[in-house]
């Protein structure tokens, strides 16, 4: 049985936050789409090489996206993320005026779709963005949960020096 187009963008973006992984970065991947469903912008993670707090994944993605279009307003796309976003995120989402949000593993510490507030769902916005969650959402999940299992066991084999200790 094939894929669905969600799912084929899912994994996608799954590749995405792999690689920043290997660049010591919180495995987050987006990828944009248009109406068509041709990829027009992609990102991961990169706050912490980059040294920007605004370098997420979904802003990455946007960016090229934008570029590409020519436009900072990207009607009838669509951006595919494996983690749900975050406030700030979710407001460069609205402001592009997608037309829906895909995403991954929900986040009940920063989530802004439903995770601690639900930007999207808020009427007196004067766009209204539709978001569907869960997509790939186990897959993203464990990501996820490996790379922090793999950092808090860094930290646990680091050793303090001692005083003694040349």
């Amino acid at each position: 049985m094939s894929e669905s187009p969600d799912t084929l963008l899912m994994r996608r973006a799954l590749a995405l936050a792999e690689q920043a992984w290997r660049e010591g970065e919180v495995p987050v991947g987006a990828v944009v789409c248009d109406a068509s469903g041709r990829i027009i912008g992609e990102g991961a993670n990169r706050p912490i090489g980059s040294r920007d707090p605004t370098a997420h994944a979904e802003i990455q993605a946007l960016r090229a996206a934008c570029l590409h279009a020519g436009n900072y307003r990207l009607p009838g796309a669509t951006l595919y993320v494996t983690l749900e976003p975050c406030a700030m995120c979710m407001g460069a989402m609205l402001h592009a005026r997608l037309a829906r949000v895909v995403y991954g593993a929900a986040d009940p510490k920063t989530g802004a779709c439903g995770g601690v507030v639900d930007l999207p769902a808020l009427p007196a916005l004067n766009h209204q963005t539709r978001v569907e969650g869960g997509v790939l959402g186990d897959e993203c999940g464990e990501l996820l949960r490996a790379f922090f299992r793999q950092k808090r066991e860094a930290a646990r084999n680091v050793r303090p020096l001692s005083p003694e200790s040349p």
